[in-house]
């Protein structure tokens, strides 16, 4: 693969380093994409060249949506303007911890998670969090470091550039569905590219601070954000890999 630093010439899809696909068996490009996809929690500062951000965007537009209505709409925050929402959002973040009644400031633009959650989902969300916190070193009862650990994602995890993705408030809800396979597109088509990516709805929470920042209109509600750089392959963060069930746990065939 080339160095991130190397060349501005995209990667083409397939030329990835040997341990970049977790299946040593698995050898179709696109199937190497999608298994070494994995959201990554460390980046270098190495910049990303805007001609390789545009074609993963062209990409990703590619995915499927009811009636052709491509619902998606982004915003590319790089340099001054990533940093300085960043400095935003980790401020409101420490005073939302200090003083937790400012809670009513940042309403979530729509649920993304459960009201209430039930097994198998609760589950696997604790696996999650607590395998994630245990490569850490975060204990349970250590609120300092879960606090700077949460706080890692309205940094962007250092990644040099942030992806922050609206929809306009009259589409449906079939319309996220479409946004799904937009973010997706994206991120397979970044792996193909030697990047890595981040999908984040940690900065939902926020979208009253984010919406100005990027100047994004009144119709417009806050989807997601992904963070995208070259990884920190060194990372002790990056070796977490989320576990999968396998299909034929979610299968039902039917003849």
């Amino acid at each position: 693969m080339n160095s991130p630093a190397s060349s501005s010439h995209p990667v083409i899809a397939g030329d990835f380093a040997p341990d970049d696909a977790p299946s040593s068996a698995c050898t179709n490009p696109v199937d190497r994409a999608i298994e070494s996809r994995q959201s990554m929690r460390e980046f270098l500062p190495t910049p990303v060249p805007r001609a390789t951000i545009e074609h993963l965007l062209e990409l990703a537009s590619r995915a499927p949506s009811g009636t052709n209505t491509q619902p998606w709409k982004a915003y590319v925050l790089q340099g001054a303007s990533r940093d300085t929402l960043v400095d935003k959002v980790c401020q409101a973040h420490d005073a939302l911890r200090a003083d937790p009644s400012l809670a009513a400031q940042y309403p979530e633009p729509y649920d993304y998670y459960p009201e209430k959650w039930v097994s198998p989902y609760i589950d696997r969300r604790r696996e999650n969090g607590w395998g994630l916190y245990g490569l850490l070193g975060i204990t349970k009862g250590d609120k300092d470091k879960m606090h700077l650990q949460h706080q890692r994602n309205y940094r962007f995890f250092d990644a040099p550039v942030a992806l922050l993705f609206t929809i306009d408030k009259v589409m449906g809800r079939g319309s996220l569905l479409d946004y799904g396979m937009f973010m997706e597109n994206l991120m397979i088509a970044a792996r193909g590219h030697g990047l890595h990516t981040c999908p984040q709805a940690a900065w939902n929470g926020f979208s009253s601070i984010v919406l100005p920042h990027i100047g994004a209109g009144d119709n417009e509600m806050l989807v997601c954000a992904i963070a995208l750089g070259y990884a920190d392959e060194t990372a002790k963060v990056n070796t977490f890999r989320t576990p999968r069930v396998s299909a034929a746990e979610f299968t039902t065939w039917l003849d």
